[in-house]
């Protein structure tokens, strides 16, 4: 046998599956065998491979044992010559297994291929090729010299980014989401390390097949889009201490005491630094919004109080300072938790779940206040005009704040969306229905065509910077089935970033977009696809999700 692809998933279905069909449309003649390990998921993933992947080798773990651990069971099962360890949300061009087995075939120094990967929204992924950590390059790394200097030998080390993303080169370390080595090196030097439970096992692997003399290749000349599922949590704690003890592990195995002691203590300061920016950044990410708020009603309940007061008993300071600085804030924290229960602080805001829970929390006073004592009862009247106040300053606020165009505030509405399908008219009806299903408020979807001019349509593909300049258009969906991987990642790469792209696999009930890994509001799902996760799968996934 040829190959042994190997993929460790855990709960990314949807991915696992587009992944697997990519696969099979770049098999072509290899003789090849595709075993999945399966971590415990919850999201039904065996049974979609089961019924839709019978003929796949799977393993099943009965608890969460990590990617080395699960990696190494299928390899001690794998027949093949070359070993493929490829990550569950990637998706492979058509030439991608062909190009690396022919190269590796015409070079025998060889120990490591990896390739260029592109994420979800065709931005060129920095870890396709990289280095080993030194102290130097974690310096540069840790205080963003290397972002600052991108093409300085001496600064961008870590990520080896002074060197060209489309030539071949010889690197150190291969990405665990593409690592294609042989199985005879494996033999030779050992499978991946258990000790990393995740992260830095590419590293440990790619060092030790070059201490035997094998070089390892960054091979730009294929690609394949790694969606990348951690991206959105690398500012997380959790993160931050499996990265950087992945890290230390490492360093504590391959480097000796005098070398490893600088990288040690430099390390150890990172983890401190990036744990305290990310506990920093979680707060205001959390806060920010609450804080805004808070001041904003208070402002407008000084003033309310004042006039009230004026107005309905001729004395504006007929209310205490009592009442401004402890009933106050007590209504305010009232309409805060309001807003929070109906979700009024779940990004995109949404103005109408801050008007819900303003009413809540308003309501929630009333009843409190009718059950107080005389002497604790201040006034009814500036409850409700209050509450009046806060709903229209807060909803005024929600959509000057979303004006300014930063993501902490922004509320964006589904219904605004205004797509492009690139497809053939029978997978452009069966993808508008499945977008129509989900999300019945988008009111343009058009169809863009792939190579013959159809009628009815945005125009063609080629055309591309043209239709989305003209037609304004801000999500672009790719038919796997009309259009290959290779032509696929070749248009992404010419969309600018900031448009959303999705990829529908054929024959399939989703559509998976760049952020559908972490948000199901960007994954398109037919109703009767999401029925089959009962309800306590669906809370334990979002509760392991929460304290990732």
């Amino acid at each position: 046998m040829k190959l042994s692809i190997i993929i460790v998933n855990y709960n990314v279905k949807h991915f696992l599956n587009q992944c697997i069909k990519s696969i099979e449309n770049a098999r072509k003649n290899i003789d090849l065998e595709i075993i999945v390990v399966d971590n415990n998921s919850i999201d039904d993933s065996v049974e979609m491979l089961k019924n839709v992947f019978p003929s796949i080798k799977l393993i099943l773990n009965k608890k969460n044992v990590g990617f080395s651990k699960a990696n190494n069971q299928a390899i001690k099962q794998a027949k093949g010559k070359y070993i493929l360890l490829l990550n569950p949300d990637t998706i492979i061009q058509e030439n991608t297994l062909t190009e690396t087995i022919n190269y590796f075939d015409n070079n025998i120094n060889i120990g490591a291929i990896g390739v260029k990967m592109i994420d979800g929204n065709g931005k060129f992924l920095p870890e396709s090729k990289r280095s080993l950590p030194t102290p130097s390059s974690a310096f540069y790394k840790i205080f963003g010299l290397s972002k600052m200097f991108p093409k300085s030998k001496k600064f961008s080390q870590y990520h080896l980014s002074y060197l060209d993303p489309d030539k071949i080169n010889e690197i150190d370390v291969i990405s665990g989401a593409f690592f294609m080595t042989k199985k005879e090196i494996l033999d030779q030097i050992g499978m991946l390390d258990e000790r990393f439970f995740m992260y830095g096992e590419d590293i440990d692997l790619s060092y030790r097949i070059q201490k035997i003399g094998y070089k390892n290749i960054y091979f730009p000349k294929t690609s394949i889009i790694h969606y990348k599922g951690e991206s959105t949590k690398k500012t997380s704690v959790n993160y931050i201490l499996m990265f950087y003890n992945a890290m230390m592990i490492f360093v504590k195995k391959h480097y000796s005491n005098k070398n490893a002691k600088p990288l040690v203590i430099m390390i150890s300061f990172a983890i401190f630094f990036r744990a305290i920016i990310s506990i920093i950044k979680q707060l205001i990410d959390k806060l920010a919004q609450p804080i805004i708020d808070a001041i904003i009603i208070f402002i407008g309940m000084y003033s309310l109080q004042k006039i009230w007061a004026k107005n309905y008993f001729l004395n504006q300071d007929y209310y205490s300072d009592i009442f401004l600085f402890y009933a106050v804030p007590i209504y305010i924290l009232f309409w805060i938790i309001g807003i929070s229960s109906q979700n009024g602080y779940k990004r995109p805001l949404q103005p109408s779940n801050t008007i819900k829970g303003v009413i809540v929390g308003s309501i929630t006073m009333l009843i409190i206040y009718s059950l107080l004592p005389e002497n604790l009862r201040f006034s009814r009247a500036l409850i409700i005009l209050g509450s009046v106040y806060t709903i229209i300053s807060l909803t005024i606020l929600r959509h000057l704040l979303n004006l300014s165009k930063i993501e902490l505030f922004t509320t964006k509405k589904t219904q605004f969306k205004k797509i492009g399908i690139v497809a053939k008219q029978e997978e452009f009806e069966r993808i508008k229905e499945i977008i129509e299903t989900v999300h019945p408020k988008i009111k343009f979807i058009r169809k863009i065509n792939h190579k013959l001019k159809e009628t009815y349509d945005l125009g063609n593909i080629e055309q591309i910077e043209e239709i989305l300049k003209i037609h304004k258009l801000n999500e672009i969906i790719f038919s796997s089935k009309d259009i290959n991987a290779n032509e696929i990642i070749e248009y992404m790469e010419r969309i600018p970033k900031d448009i959303s792209i999705k990829i529908a696999p054929s024959e399939s009930t989703f559509i998976i977009g760049s952020n559908s890994i972490h948000t199901q509001g960007d994954l398109y799902i037919l109703k009767n696809d999401i029925k089959k996760q009962n309800f306590i799968k669906t809370f334990f996934k979002k509760y392991i999700d929460f304290f990732n």
